[in-house]
This record gives structure tokens, C-alpha cells and sequence, in this order.
């Protein structure tokens, strides 16, 4: 049985695209309340370990648990419905829409009015309709957004693009976040404005987070526990400095032509 502390694990998660294995034999183990870094070069398996747990890709073997449940079998767009929250590489906004109105499309899952009541706009969806831009102005007011809430996402500037985009995902309450590369393509100011909310998110919000990042020095600062994929392996696992400094994590990133042998933990 996994520790009460356990928020998500993934035992032997493997994911095939024909002969390649893009995930291969993956098990991590998540806390609650945590920032878990997971990084590697391209190619390394990141983004489709994401992928997997918010159910883009079935898995091709092994299995993920949430809170204590397989949710192997559950389709993608029933996700957010349970607690798991993501984010894109890419800004994957709705750019002709406000900040207002994008983060209001991450709270979609939480709304229980049905087609009628919505259409008329009456009664208990005007009451629900109030409830939810409630709640998205209490994260702009979180992320600091209050100057941008009316103007349209696309022409905004691409760091607080980056931010709308977190906080959309912030908006639908997930219980663990899957945040895939947010800080690629910030400048150094954005990046310590990102930093500052992700532990922002941390402390005052409780939300656990599967971090996905290129920047190994936010990561080594950041995260709680770090994760190195290579070739789809777990290579290594553990606080970062530990991590870092092992000799199969140092061949990774000073380069080689062989995959590093995997490794249960650091």
C-alpha cells in the first residue's frame, strides 16, 4: 500500500509508439503538497510522462494511481473532474478571448447548470455564472493579472501569456498540477515572477506539482524532489543536489551515444 503522504504513483508505467518506447518501466512516487521536478534532454520521455498521467496517451503497460485509485482507465476528459490540472508546452490559450474569459473556461468542469438554464441565463446559473467570476477574480488578484483581466490574451506579451496560462490551470482546483515547461522562453525577470508563484501555489494553496522543465538550476532551487528521464528510463530520483551529482545523471546531460542504465532511486 503506498504512504498516506502519496499523492500519485506510477508503477512500471511504460508507453509504446510502434518499436520506440517512449515511457519505459517508469515507477515515481509523488507527496502531497510537493514540487516534483522532472527533467532530461529532448527526447527524454518528459512531456509524454505528462501525457500519460492526464490520459492523452493510454498507457501500454503498468498503471497510474491518484489518491490511492487507478486511473489507468480513465479517459482524458474526465481528469480535471478528479483533481489533475495541466498545463502545454505551447501557450494554448484562446488568444481573441480575454484573461477573464480564458480562466473562466478552466472552471468548465465545475459548472452543473444544464443547456436550458444556461441559454435563459436565469435563476440558479445566474447565481452559478456569479459564483465561478468570483473565483477567477480571485486568482487574477493571486497571480497579480489585475491589469490585464479585460485585454485580449493574444496581444498580450508571451511571459504573461505563460502566467495566464498557469493560472488557467490554477482556476479548474486541481489537487496536483502538471506544469510542462512554463518557464521556456521567459526572460530572467519572468522567470523569478514564475518562481515566486509556483511557490506561491505551494504554500498557500496546498496544490502538489509534476514539473516538467529545461532550466536545471530553477529546478535544483525549486523542487522538492527531482526526477531524471532519459530515452523513456528513470535514470535517477531524489532531492536535486543528490541527483544531480550521480555519475548516471552526469552522463546524461554531458552527452552519450547509450541510454544510462535505469536506477531505482539516489
Amino acid at each position: 500500500m503506498p504512504g498516506a503522504d502519496i499523492i500519485l504513483e506510477t508503477r512500471g508505467a511504460s508507453l509504446h509508439f510502434g518499436g520506440i518506447a517512449a515511457l519505459d518501466n517508469v515507477s515515481i512516487s509523488v507527496r502531497k503538497g510537493e514540487i516534483f521536478g522532472l527533467v532530461g534532454p529532448n527526447g527524454a520521455g518528459k512531456s509524454t510522462f505528462l501525457n500519460a498521467v492526464s490520459g492523452v496517451f493510454p498507457l501500454s503497460g503498468g498503471s497510474v494511481h491518484f489518491e490511492g485509485k487507478d486511473i489507468s482507465r480513465i479517459p482524458l476528459y474526465q481528469r480535471p473532474s478528479i483533481g489533475i490540472g495541466r498545463t502545454f508546452q505551447g501557450v494554448e490559450l484562446f488568444g481573441e478571448l480575454s484573461v477573464q474569459d480564458n480562466l473562466m473556461v478552466g472552471r468548465h468542469h465545475l459548472m452543473k447548470s444544464g443547456i436550458l438554464s444556461s441559454g435563459l441565463f436565469i435563476g440558479k446559473t445566474e447565481r452559478e455564472e456569479i459564483e465561478h467570476r468570483m473565483k477567477v477574480e480571485e486568482v487574477i488578484e493571486f497571480f497579480e493579472l489585475e491589469r490585464y483581466r479585460k485585454r485580449r490574451v493574444g496581444s498580450l506579451a508571451y511571459g504573461i501569456q505563460k502566467i495566464v496560462g498557469v493560472a488557467r490551470a490554477v482556476c479548474s482546483e486541481p489537487r496536483i498540477l502538471l506544469l510542462d515547461e512554463v518557464a521556456s522562453g521567459l526572460n530572467r525577470e519572468e522567470k523569478e515572477d514564475l518562481a515566486r508563484f509556483l511557490l506561491r501555489i505551494k504554500h498557500t494553496r496546498g496544490t502538489t506539482m509534476i514539473w516538467v522543465e529545461h532550466d536545471i538550476r530553477m529546478v535544483s532551487e525549486l523542487a522538492d524532489t527531482t526526477a531524471v528521464l532519459d530515452y523513456g528510463r528513470l535514470v535517477g530520483v531524489g532531492p536535486a543536489g543528490d541527483v544531480l551529482r550521480d555519475a548516471n545523471v552526469k552522463r546524461v546531460f554531458l552527452g552519450t551515444d547509450e541510454p544510462a542504465p535505469a536506477v531505482a532511486a539516489v
